[in-house]
């Protein structure tokens, strides 16, 4: 038995040990490979910083005698291009001074070895070198490359300069010539093509001038080529006809040789030392990658979390819905989201300050947190909107009883610190059935359900239907259609008569927007204007009606114009040069223009609306106070804002055929803006006895159906017509 069982414990020995030992051939066979790798780069490394280093040597080689060719070529021009050089060369006597400033130059002179002086057929007038008359002639000295380089400076193009340099070889050995015309200095040329003289300079490529190169361009052991020489490095030297009349060369520094040499060692030792990485490395990873899975896990949770609250933030949300839509799908849970925005909560900001509304956003997180308990996710997915998702099989009676409580913990005011923070809460609720929607499209939904119970009135909780994306749509496209019947000037405007209380003449109109929307027929401009506000369209609206008006009233000069604006268009900082715009281009006198605007807007923003209507009634434009009545307008906000009309809202006109205190409240009100200097217009005006009430009472102006309903503009120019014709 003990033979037997200890088969297998030998049998799994030798497999490990035979795996242990595959492994460290393998390591082995992979170490030499790369070894041979690293030596072999090495190898070409070398190879490559060698032939660069040559190549660098061959472009600084080409450079220098290109330097030194252009060098001879630059002190050519200062000896050619001189104005004694042109008076002397010329005059039949000057050849004392020629040989003086050209001949005897050449004695000890670095610039030049020789100088000569030709006529225009290349005959020569002086022939120095070394500071001394030469005894040899420019045919036999020069090769014959030189005449074609005499030539192109002899058959130069006006416009160009005529010089010219190159290499050539002399009986003395490989030279610098250049050649030039004897002229002013300006370039002027006084003589004729065949009067013509030229300045012959020469400097041979001494070895001293050889060694100089190399010391400057950092060039080893650079030299002219011995004769029958074919060196590996060399640099041709052509003359100006591209043959080849000697050549430079130098010797390889190879530094790609010498640092390879140098670094060989160490590669070898950092290559045992990687080998020796590599086995702890191949130890510690394992550990490693464990401690960095477990950091990028605490990282991805700490993404998910809204700092702030310590609750989810969206990110956390979108992820705890995909899990609880997951688990919805493989059994009969519902998902149950209620998306939670609060009421007021802008206000506490702006009354107290960011550091209690973050304080406040901390209480109703912990607050929450206590109220839904344990294993059910909430989030913080914006400012100040919450989200609450939980799995459940009987949500018809979980939303009604557990929105209940959430509205309930908002009745109760917030106590934070000392000050008391009084907010409430809008609830969309929305469900996934067995998980067969979304995540995103389920808070899609509850947010669309969140704003219908904003719009119902706040503090509720509302749950989404599907007729909601319907309405949704329709909402969108009256927004399309809105946006192009403005585009497309299609917004009407009708008016409606003002009169004066004493006498029933009418006195003034005002302006009213009305839309025959294509394919629908008339919209409410309750409904229409909104959207315009909600969407930013109502500038563009109202200065549409604003132009449509102008044009309008041009026509009628006996009577003023009223028009309303919204506090969209109030707070916009430019509405003032819009509006004066307009008057200028329809050249309507703005003190005709009555602009009424309701209180709402200078309630919230005094400071703003102030400015908003000092910058109006510099134009020239009246501002007036509609709708009084219907809101919390004061004495003080009368004063403070200069109102050029009162306008009586008709909740108040409409009962004073009652008698008692709607008569006494109507008085009062009138009473008031009589001490306050405000004139006073009051509207929905439907009845002869109200018209009388109100006109006892002290009422300037009346508008109302008695009077006569919104009408087009011609119907205006018609009542016009008929008061002008009684009044005859």
């Amino acid at each position: 038995m003990r033979v037997l069982s200890s088969r297998p414990k030998q049998s799994s020995v030798a497999q490990r040990r035979s795996l242990v030992r595959s492994l460290l051939v393998i390591f082995a066979a992979v170490m030499v490979i790369v070894t041979s790798m690293v030596l072999t780069a090495l190898d070409r490394v070398g190879e490559h910083a060698n032939r660069l280093d040559d190549e660098r040597s061959r472009e600084t080689t080409i450079g220098a005698l290109l330097t030194f060719r252009n060098h001879l070529g630059a002190t050519l021009n200062d000896y050619a291009a001189w104005d004694d050089a042109d008076r002397f060369v010329y005059d039949t006597d000057g050849m004392d001074w020629v040989v003086s400033n050209f001949g005897d130059m050449t004695a000890n002179n670095n610039l030049f070895d020789a100088a000569v002086v030709l006529t225009a057929d290349g005959q020569a007038l002086m022939t120095y070198e070394a500071g001394a008359s030469a005894d040899w002639t420019v045919k036999s000295y020069f090769g014959p490359s030189f005449q074609s380089l005499f030539d192109s400076v002899r058959n130069s193009a006006p416009e160009a300069t005529p010089e010219g340099n190159a290499f050539i070889r002399t009986h003395r050995g490989v030279a610098a010539v250049a050649i030039g015309l004897v002229r002013q200095k300006s370039g002027r040329i006084d003589h004729e093509p065949a009067a013509r003289r030229y300045l012959v300079l020469l400097r041979h490529l001494h070895e001293n001038d050889i060694k100089g190169m190399a010391r400057t361009y950092v060039v080893s052991g650079l030299r002219l080529v011995d004769q029958g020489e074919q060196p590996a490095n060399h640099v041709d030297i052509r003359d100006v006809e591209g043959h080849a009349i000697g050549g430079l060369t130098w010797t390889s520094r190879l530094p790609g040789t010498a640092s390879l040499a140098q670094v060989q060692p160490l590669v070898l030792g950092a290559i045992a030392m990687v080998a020796i990485y590599f086995i702890l490395l191949f130890v510690s990873g394992a550990r490693l990658l464990r401690q960095i899975k477990a950091e990028e896990a605490a990282a991805v949770e700490l993404s998910r979390l809204d700092t702030l609250s310590g609750l989810s933030n969206r990110y956390g949300l979108f992820a705890n819905l995909r899990e609880l839509v997951s688990l919805a799908e493989n059994s009969d849970d519902d998902v149950l989201l209620l998306y939670l925005d609060l009421d007021g909560f802008k206000e506490v900001n702006d009354a107290y300050g960011h550091g209690t509304g973050d304080n406040l956003i901390r209480g109703v997180s912990a607050g929450l947190s206590a109220l839904i308990g344990k294993g059910v996710a909430i989030a913080r997915v914006g400012g100040d909107e919450f989200a609450i998702a939980m799995n459940t099989r009987a949500h018809e009676a979980v939303v009604p009883e557990l929105c209940e409580r959430i509205l309930g913990f908002f009745a109760e005011p917030f106590v934070i610190g000392e000050r008391v923070a009084v907010v409430g809460t809008s609830i969309g609720v929305a469900v996934s059935a067995r998980g067969t929607v979304s995540g995103e499209e389920l808070l899609r939904r509850a947010d669309m359900a969140m704003y219908r119970s904003k719009e119902a009135g706040r503090g509720r909780w509302t749950v989404y239907a599907p007729c909601m994306d319907a309405e949704r749509e329709e909402r969108n496209q009256l927004e399309i259609d809105l946006r192009r019947a403005i585009e497309n000037s299609e917004i009407g405007v009708v008016y409606q008569p003002v009169v004066d209380a004493r006498d029933g003449r009418m006195v003034s109109v005002e302006a009213l927007a009305r839309w025959n929307r294509t394919g629908h027929g008339p919209v409410s401009p309750e409904i229409f204007i909104g959207v315009a506000e909600q969407t930013g369209m109502i500038d563009q609206l109202g200065l549409s009606v604003l132009r449509t008006a102008c044009r309008a009233v041009r026509q009628w000069p006996d009577l003023r114009l009223a028009v309303n604006i919204s506090p969209g268009q109030f707070r916009d900082p430019a509405f003032a040069g819009h509006v004066a715009q307009t008057f200028s281009d329809l050249d309507v006198n703005p003190n005709r223009i009555t602009l009424e605007m309701t209180e709402s807007y200078f309630i919230r923003n005094p400071a703003r609306a102030l400015a908003a209507i000092n910058s109006l009634k510099a134009i020239g434009v009246k501002i007036a106070l509609d709708d009084f009545g219907s809101g919390f307008s004061s004495v003080g906000y009368l004063r403070q804002f200069g109102f050029d009309r009162m306008k009586i809202d008709q909740s108040l006109v409409a009962t004073v055929a009652e008698g008692g205190s709607a008569v006494d409240l109507l008085q009062a009100t009138v009473a008031l803006a009589r001490a306050l200097d405000i004139p006073v217009t009051a509207e929905g005006v439907e009845t002869e006895d109200q018209a009388k009430i109100l006109r006892l009472s002290g009422c300037d102006e009346l508008q109302g159906y008695f009077f006569g309903r919104p009408m087009p503009g011609d119907a205006i120019g018609r009542m016009l017509m008929e008061q002008r014709e009684v009044g005859r």
